[in-house]
Order: structure tokens, then C-alpha cells, then sequence
């Protein structure tokens, strides 16, 4: 089992989910988060104010899948995120040692689904 978690830029969510969706990967937590990478941020002037804005907007999606499940994941992420700019995102894979379904107590690949 592994844990993906991918940080993109917000208007490529919709084609992310898109993607995702045809690979038959329906489950995700999306969160808007602040970060800067590689692009810096930009400064911008408000009533004549300058004001650095080096935190940008972006999505992080956390996504657990079965091992079988984890290249078709990556593939969709990176196919529907890619601008080819800088700031286009990074992708995550981590280890998932346990995961436990609360309803029904099912834990490991069932637990996933």
C-alpha cells in the first residue's frame, strides 16, 4: 500500500480528476495549501504598496492506493497537471504501513478498496 500525495496548481484539479477518474481511481483528500517552490512567488503593488507574495496557492491530493493501483495513479496525476512551466507540481510516494476502515474495522487492501 502507498500513500500519494501530489501538490498541483488549482486549475488543473478538473483534469486531474478527470484523468484519475479513467484510471478507476475514485477515492482522494483535496486540500488548497500555500507553498513555494521553484517560482518564488511575484511581488505585486496595492494602493501604491509593494507586497511580496512568495507563498502561492496550489492543491495537495492524498491518495491511498493498493500497489497495483500506484503507476496508473502517478500517470494520471502527471497527465492531467502538465503545463510544462515551471510550478507544475510534485508528486509523493510513500510507504502505508496500516490503514484501518472505521465502519466496518477492515484494515490493509480491504480496508483501501
Amino acid at each position: 500500500m502507498k500513500l500519494i500525495i501530489a501538490m498541483i496548481q488549482p486549475h488543473k484539479l478538473p483534469d486531474v480528476k478527470k484523468a484519475l477518474f479513467e484510471e478507476d481511481v475514485f477515492k482522494m483528500t483535496v486540500t488548497n495549501v500555500l507553498g513555494c517552490g521553484q517560482q518564488k512567488g511575484y511581488t505585486e503593488t496595492y494602493r501604491g504598496v509593494i507586497y511580496e507574495v512568495n507563498l502561492l496557492k496550489k492543491v495537495r491530493l492524498e491518495i491511498a492506493v493498493n500497489d497495483d493501483f500506484v503507476e496508473r495513479t502517478i500517470k494520471a496525476i502527471k497527465k492531467g497537471a502538465y503545463t510544462g512551466n515551471i510550478g507544475d507540481g510534485k508528486i509523493f510516494v510513500l510507504d502505508l504501513p496500516r490503514c484501518i476502515r472505521i465502519r466496518t474495522g477492515e484494515e490493509g487492501h480491504d480496508a483501501i478498496g
